[in-house]
């Protein structure tokens, strides 16, 4: 297991990214590349839990993509709004900041 919880995999995926947004297909491929080890491309169960904190977590923002992109699906992006007020603390943290409380 990556000393990271998958939020912040996440975010450092897509913050490699030039464009600072990523297909789902490119955060997987990032993640295998960056922890060839950990994960396995047939096991479904990460990418799962990459999908569901994609879609739960208010620290990321689905993009459409543009009438000129191929493929189904959007973009990922970060919130920065979000992330301002969490600062590095979502390192460490294996829950996401929809459980988090003030």
């Amino acid at each position: 297991r990556p000393p990271f919880s998958c939020s912040s995999l996440i975010i450092q995926a897509i913050s490699t990214s030039e464009t600072g947004q990523m297909t789902l297909q490119d955060i997987y491929k990032w993640i295998l590349d960056k922890y060839p080890s950990l994960y396995n491309e047939e096991d479904t169960g990460w990418q799962n839990t990459i999908r569901h904190n994609l879609s739960l977590n208010k620290y990321f923002k689905k993009i459409p993509k543009s009438g000129s992109s191929r493929g189904k699906g959007g973009f990922w992006t970060l919130d920065s709004k979000y992330l301002e007020d969490e600062g590095q603390g979502i390192k460490n943290r294996r829950t996401t900041p929809n459980n988090h409380h003030s």
